[in-house]
């Protein structure tokens, strides 16, 4: 244990970390990094084969498994990340991509292991198609590492509440609730339109904005869909640079082009898009959609509110938690009842359940200001990172006492 005058050393195991952030998890880690530094002694591992930079150690997986299932590449990575938190008095890890680093250290050096839960792997049935054998994998690392955490913050109640419906032998009172957090300083409300100028978006026309991975589980399909409704002269504009396989990247790509050939405004940012090119096109939108079927939290609404722009979303995981019922935005039910890939019951409904909630802010300029009015105030009040820091430094100061 650190003594009164030192800080605790903690280190921290994640697969992505600035510059390489594809999701939400490589936000939250690099955010969390960067508050954290303030109240403990940090070490950040994390997966890419670039050069160190301290504080930050870069772990590769090994040249022999470049062609490797990418379950065991983890695996190969979370056994060197084991071997070099030694002497660390935490070890704190962020998906199942680096969660078992955090078992084997708590096994070899007898470390007390911190998870944060971002996503369950038995909730993201589609990834056995992307994994194939290696999902059986994905689930033992997550699985070993959660059985066995000394605690577990959970990103939102329902989070936590999936957390025990997945794994009942875990015992509830190991798991904190502690959500994300969103840089309102970052992402603040910018007027301007040159960054957004220089990726030939135009603001001529309401916009209908939306940020994902192109993933089953971020749900773009429904959006797509939904666009056929939207208030003719509107614009929808995605920002997905990130697919979970060339495959899904290629159907995407055919979908968006299937709108612009039905005459609809449709716009695909796949490439390099500036954080604040981002900041304007979110604080530009009329409204900001997040169509998931499958959302612990999601960070990005809380961008899009931190920027004083409504969101409509779907009310599935912890989003009900971000997004306020006609006070913030709007949210729309999706069916209980899923196909084994969680697919919702009645696509084509929600998709005009989604619509028409779009619709009512294109329509409704006043209401549509009022909630992002806001928005911005609880993105402020709530979720900021500084928060977020301080609760997760007093976890880890729960493992070590």
């Amino acid at each position: 244990m650190s003594s009164p005058d030192a800080l605790m050393r903690v280190d921290l195991l994640t697969r992505e970390f600035p510059p390489d952030v594809y999701g939400g998890a490589g936000v939250h880690a690099g955010a969390l990094a960067a508050h954290l530094r303030d109240v403990v002694d940090l070490r950040v591992h994390h997966f890419g084969g670039g050069a160190n930079q301290s504080p930050a150690h870069a772990h590769s997986v090994p040249a022999d498994l470049a062609a490797a299932n990418p379950s065991l590449q983890a695996l190969s990575v979370n056994a060197s990340m084991a071997h070099q938190v030694a002497g660390a008095e935490v070890v704190h890890s962020h998906t199942w991509y680096a969660n078992f680093a955090g078992r084997l250290a708590q096994q070899l050096h007898g470390i007390p292991h911190v998870v944060t839960a971002h996503s369950l792997e038995p909730l993201r049935p589609w990834k056995a198609e992307q994994l194939g054998g290696g999902y059986e994998i994905s689930c033992y690392m997550e699985r070993e590492a959660l059985r066995r955490a000394d605690r577990i913050i959970a990103v939102s109640r329902a989070m936590a509440r999936d957390i025990t419906e997945a794994y009942p032998e875990i015992d509830s009172s190991r798991i904190v609730v502690v959500p994300n957090g969103v840089d309102s300083a970052q992402y603040t409300p910018d007027h301007g339109t040159d960054a957004l100028e220089a990726h030939g978006i135009g603001t001529d026309r309401p916009l209908v904005v939306c940020v994902a991975r192109i993933s089953h589980q971020k749900g773009l399909p429904y959006l797509l869909e939904a666009a056929r409704h939207f208030v003719p002269g509107s614009r929808l504009v995605v920002v997905a640079q990130s697919a979970d396989s060339p495959a899904d990247r290629d159907a995407f790509a055919a979908a968006i082009d299937g709108l612009q050939r039905s005459g609809i405004d449709a716009r695909w940012v796949g490439g390099v898009f500036p954080k604040r090119s981002l900041v304007q096109l979110l604080s530009h939108a009329r409204a900001f959609v997040c169509p998931s079927i499958y959302e612990p939290l999601g960070i990005v609404n809380l961008e899009a509110m931190a920027c004083g722009t409504p969101v409509v979303a779907t009310a599935v995981g912890g989003i009900p938690e971000v997004v306020l019922d006609g006070e913030t935005g709007y949210l729309v039910p999706i069916p209980a009842e899923h196909d084994s890939i969680g697919t919702p019951e009645e696509p084509l409904v929600l998709a005009k359940e989604l619509a028409v909630r779009v619709n009512a802010l294109l329509e409704d300029t006043g209401s549509a200001d009022r909630m992002g009015r806001a928005a911005r105030q609880r993105a402020v009040s709530h979720f900021s990172w500084s928060h977020v820091a301080r609760q997760v430094a007093e976890v880890y100061r729960s493992v070590i006492r």
